[in-house]
């Protein structure tokens, strides 16, 4: 019998990533904090609350409308702790060079770093690099580690939804995936797609400043709205309920998706959140979104109902529904 391998669709985000970390990973490695699977993990060490993540950047190719691999690696940390509530502090940076790759392009991918670790308001304080023969990795790769710090009285849990909770997005979605696809494949539109990188610690802050009815913020990357959608609900007893006319899609990102055969709603997003609060508090918390540039497109998109429990389900513009599952293949590999 042939063994199992692994295959571009276990870095999808979707289902098959999922199982790998939940068989292979999760048990030999099990622990309380881990096993969360949070953006980022929160733990407490004397007297103050800590969060830590980590991540490697793959993207293909490295330079793509609205930001690079550089950019990307910086953001997309800092995002991961911004969604346990963590302001970032310090990060650590490696790199995995290919022999044959222009200094020229990895001065440009060092330069973007410091300017969005600047920013960010974080120091790199600790890196490696390591080079490996040519052909045997493709340009550069990068790994992070965040560190950041919780403030006492914020909690932000999947334990913490309820039935009734509201389902809010900070702006339209899809824009970091199609970007990337539409220069990898040499597409062109009248109005260029760019990706939506964007570091969100400071929309975050201005959140939780105004209220203290969120429950959980989730940053919809690889897999996209609706995979991170599942995550929430699989095994709990809740399920979500989208409303299609709500859901901010841009034109341009819709064209691109209908020639490509891809569906928004699976499509990376590098500079959204999507947040789920208790219903009376949502009008403090639109208010505080909408006056961030990162949050002036902010929208409701559904919320948390009681059945059918662990399914997400949309309605439809017509008034149907449609089961919303976790994406099974790899619609888009090395899109982060």
């Amino acid at each position: 019998m042939e063994p199992e391998r692994i295959l571009l669709a276990h870095g999808s985000g979707g289902k098959l990533s999922y199982d790998l970390i939940r068989e292979l990973f999760l048990p030999p490695l099990h622990n309380p904090i881990l096993a969360t699977l949070a953006d980022a993990a929160i733990f407490s060490r004397q007297g103050m609350r800590l969060a830590i993540t980590t991540d490697s950047y793959v993207v293909d190719p490295i330079f793509f409308p609205g930001g690079d691999i550089g950019k990307l690696a910086i953001y997309g940390t800092v995002n991961d702790l911004a969604m346990g509530g963590a302001k970032p502090l310090y990060l650590s940076i490696g790199f995995i060079l290919e022999e044959g790759f222009p200094l020229e392009e990895l001065r440009v991918v060092v330069n973007s770093i410091k300017e969005a670790a600047q920013q960010c308001g974080v120091d790199i304080i600790a890196g490696d690099t390591k080079v490996v023969p040519r052909g045997k990795g493709d340009k550069v790769f990068i790994n992070t580690t965040g560190l950041g710090a919780v403030s006492e009285g914020v909690e932000l849990s999947v334990d913490r939804i309820c039935v009734g909770d509201k389902i809010i997005i900070n702006g339209f979605i899809g824009e970091h995936g199609i970007a990337v696809m539409t220069q990898r494949e040499g597409l062109e539109f009248d109005t260029p797609i760019k990706s939506d990188a964007a570091p969100l610690w400071g929309l975050v802050s201005q959140m939780l400043g105004a209220s203290q009815g969120l429950h959980l913020l989730r940053d919809p990357t690889r897999g996209g709205v609706a995979t991170v959608l599942n995550e929430v609900v699989g095994g709990n007893d809740f399920g979500i309920r989208l409303e299609e006319e709500a859901l901010p899609i841009g034109e341009e990102v819709a064209v691109a998706c209908e020639i490509l055969g891809l569906d928004p709603l699976y499509v990376a997003n590098e500079g959204k959140l999507i947040a789920f609060c208790q219903p009376d508090e949502v009008e403090p918390i639109l208010k505080a979104m909408k006056r961030h540039p990162y949050g002036r497109e902010t929208k409701v998109i559904g919320e948390v109902v009681a059945a059918p429990p662990g399914k997400v389900i949309m309605k439809t513009r017509v008034g149907g529904t449609r089961l919303l599952d976790m994406l099974t293949g790899e619609q888009l590999p090395r899109i982060c």
